[in-house]
């Protein structure tokens, strides 16, 4: 296990180098077995721009701006990309129908043992396939990043997952009941309407922390990481399934319950690692979520980015499909049982 970095000792020095190095073999053998299991999917590995017009509208997101300077003068405002998601579905509309890219993205306000501001992003998507496809996807992705790394267990902390069993798949309204005794689609209504005054008081009769101000969507975040997160992906790993409706902004309903939406999240060992949708591929209903989620930062961070008007023009052209986003970093921490992202990734950000 490499000795703790510190900021007396920088990455690049020779004895740091060597402690970290071996991960780094093993990260470069994660992602080239990999590659391997995705071309023997049918899968195409492809190239998203890092620079685009948006950089994803989800309101807790934050980017990296910058400006293009035209050969005239001209200045215009671009980002870096949070995720290449509105670039491949412009590849599925353009007639792709099995991608998969190792991505670069770079999200702003992120730092800590799980986070970095530039990390790898794989995501994959599949045209004209439910979204269970996803997920078996995701258990053959775990066995084989473990069989790369040589690891029988993934790990993190005092935590274990065994990456060659098979995933519990447990729905939000199943996790809440289990671990906080929450009903919580008793607080959502068919089509998305919630009521936070009813999830507030379950919360508290639960013992977690609310205050006079919350939102539905803070009450459901600290139910998430408080009670739910932490229980999730021990021994083996859990397909959390079934967001309610308000908290899938990509994705489509479920056809059995409009309540609740076709994503799903992939744990280990408490860790999130993927998340997946049924993609919504109705330009509408797309404008529409992406005006509120935005009207949603613009009130808690005074910022809003553009509508990307080519990825809602480009919906109306793509086929039914599912997708996910796997960070990639975090894979090889838990298949190495490094510490820190940082650790596992070859230089990490300043």
């Amino acid at each position: 296990m490499p000795r703790p970095e510190s900021t007396a000792t920088p990455w690049w020095s020779p004895e740091v180098h060597a402690d970290r190095r071996p991960l780094l073999l093993t990260r470069n053998r994660i992602q080239a077995a990999l590659r391997d299991w995705f071309g023997s999917q049918g899968f195409t590995e492809v190239e998203p721009a890092a620079l685009c017009a948006s950089p994803g509208n989800e309101a807790h997101l934050h980017a990296f701006a910058t400006t293009a300077i035209g050969p005239d003068g001209a200045r215009r405002p671009l980002w870096l990309h949070t995720s290449p998601e509105f670039a491949m579905k412009k590849l599925l509309a353009a007639g792709e129908r099995r991608i998969f890219a190792f991505a670069r993205v770079w999200r702003n306000r992120e730092r800590g043992a799980l986070h970095a501001p530039e990390f790898t992003m794989l995501e994959w998507y599949r045209a004209n396939e439910p979204y269970e496809a996803l997920m078996a996807d995701c258990a053959a992705i775990l066995a084989c990043a473990a069989e790369a790394a040589g690891a029988a267990a993934l790990r993190r902390g005092e935590l274990s997952c065994d990456p060659f069993a098979a995933p519990e798949r447990l729905t939000l309204a199943e996790a809440a009941r289990r671990f906080a005794g929450v009903d919580l689609l008793a607080t959502c209504a068919p089509g998305g309407a919630i009521d936070a005054a009813a999830l507030a008081a379950a919360l508290a009769a639960a013992g977690i922390r609310t205050a006079p101000d919350d939102t539905w969507s803070d009450l459901f975040s600290r139910l998430l990481s408080e009670r739910i997160e932490p229980q999730l992906g021990r021994g083996r790993a859990t397909l959390l399934d079934r967001y309610p409706l308000p908290e899938a902004a990509l994705a489509r309903p479920a056809a059995d319950d409009p309540r609740v939406a076709e994503r799903f999240e992939l744990y280990a060992c408490g860790v999130e690692l993927a998340n997946g949708f049924g993609e919504l591929t109705d330009p509408a209903e797309q404008r529409r979520r992406v005006a509120a989620e935005m009207d949603e930062k613009a009130r808690l961070y005074g910022e809003r980015y553009p509508i990307d008007e080519d990825f809602l023009a480009a919906l109306a052209s793509m086929p039914p499909a599912s997708g996910i986003a796997l960070g990639f970093d975090r894979l090889v921490m838990l298949a190495t049982g490094a510490p820190r992202i940082d650790t596992v990734m070859w230089t990490p950000p300043p």
